[in-house]
This record gives structure tokens, sequence and C-alpha cells, in this order.
């Protein structure tokens, strides 16, 4: 998650780390995807219910960033980049 406030997350990165953290459950729980447990179910059993997502966490990293930078003086480089974006 180091560095996730600059990460652009396209739809199947999304996936691809969602779909690892519910690997990672069902592997710390010992119950196999055979077993057909839904996700929920899996979130329940392991304690996780309700808590952050890693997708939800890197929005409220990003958020904290942008809000960094807009407090940050007008010269500095974070700032400049935010406010010139046709430069990129």
């Amino acid at each position: 998650m180091y560095g996730a406030e600059v990460w652009q997350n396209h739809t199947g990165e999304i996936n691809k780390m969602l779909s690892t953290e519910m690997h990672v459950l069902r592997r710390s729980a010992g119950k196999p995807r055979m077993e057909r447990i839904k996700n929920k179910y899996l979130k329940e059993i392991m304690e996780v219910k309700g808590k952050p997502d890693p997708i939800d966490i890197m929005e409220q990293k990003r958020l904290q960033w942008h809000g960094h930078v807009i407090r940050m003086a007008k010269e500095k480089i974070p700032k400049l980049t935010l406010l010139a974006p046709e430069f990129f």
C-alpha cells in the first residue's frame, strides 16, 4: 500500500486486489474454494466484516494526499502539477 496515493487503478487491477484479499482470507481460514463458502460468510469467520477493503484504504490515502497538496505552498512541485494538468 506504500505509494497508494498516486496509483492509477483500473478496473482489472481493482478486481485483482480484491480477489487477492479473498485468497489470503481463504488461506488464513483454511477454507478451500471447493467448499463454496460465500465471501461475506468468510469475512464473518475471519472477523473482518465491516472493516475497510484495500480499495477503500487507497481512496482514503488518495484524499489525504490531495488535502496535503492543497495546503502546500504554491511553488512546490506537487502543487504546480496539480494546478497545471495540461502539461501531462
